[in-house]
């Protein structure tokens, strides 16, 4: 017996995931180091890098993470006004008829069984209630995905690509500069007051109250790009782009994981994503760009018409002599 107990103990050790080993296939540093929206200089005040309660598990809890998209919030709103009454109307009913079951039609209580065969009434009623309850929770849910996957006109792009045991960003519509999101060790989420297993050395930074579009994709094996409290979750497969989008409008740090078995640390690769003002975005963005060093393309922009404007003066130039003929 203690033979058993001691094998039992020594698998379930051999289980047990070691967060020290998070990094190990990862690369060792980001390419690009990190810059955050603390390190930019701005007159806006510091915002509190993580909110209890706001796109974080809630450990003790069985509900779902606050929503803070309006997908989000019209998924919930499904769940606790149509799913949730049905599963718990069905399951008392169930529980109810089977005790109603067990009482009147124990053998004490009915010496001769009967031969009843069937019932039309009993058989029209438990046939036409389920299509009913279906038909009520197939309305809103065919509502949800069609505005789910119907997304609105992006204002943002990024590119999601999954890697054996971390994430690649990139911002095509900022210059395409990218970097490399890693799981902050438990030390390291400890000292910036991080949860653990959750936080990132390179966050997604977004504008809050712009549409964005996530491609996402993956370099080994098949991966999954989720924010639960943003109503989002796209599979990331290597060799084809996917496609999902987003909009909050609350500034703040949301979190996520990889939602698909992707080897040995699949839970070792979380998501974190920072939304903060437009101005603040807008910085950041410069200091990425700063960094790649790419030239922002509104820079770009007067440089390339300075050019053109000097032979646009000549023809103007040029055509006084012979206004001037005309009118004599």
């Amino acid at each position: 017996m203690r033979r058993i107990e001691r094998l039992i103990l020594s698998f379930l050790i051999a289980l047990a995931p070691l967060p020290a080993l998070a990094q190990g296939d990862a690369p060792a540093a980001a390419p690009v180091p990190a810059v955050t929206t603390a390190d930019v200089p701005t007159a806006t005040p510091q915002y509190v890098p993580t909110t209890p309660g706001v796109g974080v598990p809630d450990i003790d809890g069985i509900r779902l993470q606050a929503p803070v998209t309006e997908i989000g919030r019209e998924a919930h709103a499904l769940v606790d006004g149509v799913v949730n009454p049905v599963m718990f109307g069905v399951s008392i009913f169930v529980l109810l008829l089977l005790a109603w079951t067990v009482i009147r039609f124990r053998a004490r209580a009915n010496p001769v069984a009967s031969k009843t065969s069937h019932n039309t009434t009993i058989e029209v009623i438990w046939t036409a209630v389920p299509v009913l309850i279906l038909v009520w929770i197939a309305v809103p849910s065919f509502r949800l995905l069609a505005n789910q996957y119907t997304p609105p006109k992006a204002d943002i792009t990024i590119k999601a690509t999954g890697h054996q045991w971390y994430w690649e960003y990139s911002y095509p519509d900022q210059g395409d500069f990218s970097f490399d999101s890693v799981m902050l060790t438990e030390a390291e989420a400890a000292k910036r007051g991080s949860p653990n297993l959750l936080d990132v050395d390179n966050r997604i930074v977004l504008p809050a109250g712009t549409t964005v579009r996530v491609l996402t994709t993956a370099a080994d094996v098949i991966h999954a790009f989720a924010i639960p409290s943003f109503w989002v979750q796209m599979d990331a497969v290597p060799g084809r782009i996917n496609e999902t989008w987003f909009k909050v409008e609350k500034p703040g740090v949301y979190y996520g994981q990889c939602f698909q078995l992707c080897g040995t640390k699949h839970g070792f690769m979380p998501i974190a994503i920072e939304v903060v003002s437009k101005e603040r975005f807008a910085a950041w963005v410069a200091a990425k760009q700063k960094e790649n060093g790419i030239t922002p393309p509104a820079a770009a922009a007067p440089a390339a018409a300075a050019p053109a404007a000097a032979p646009a003066a000549v023809p103007v130039a040029a055509a006084a002599p012979a206004t001037a003929k005309i009118a004599a």
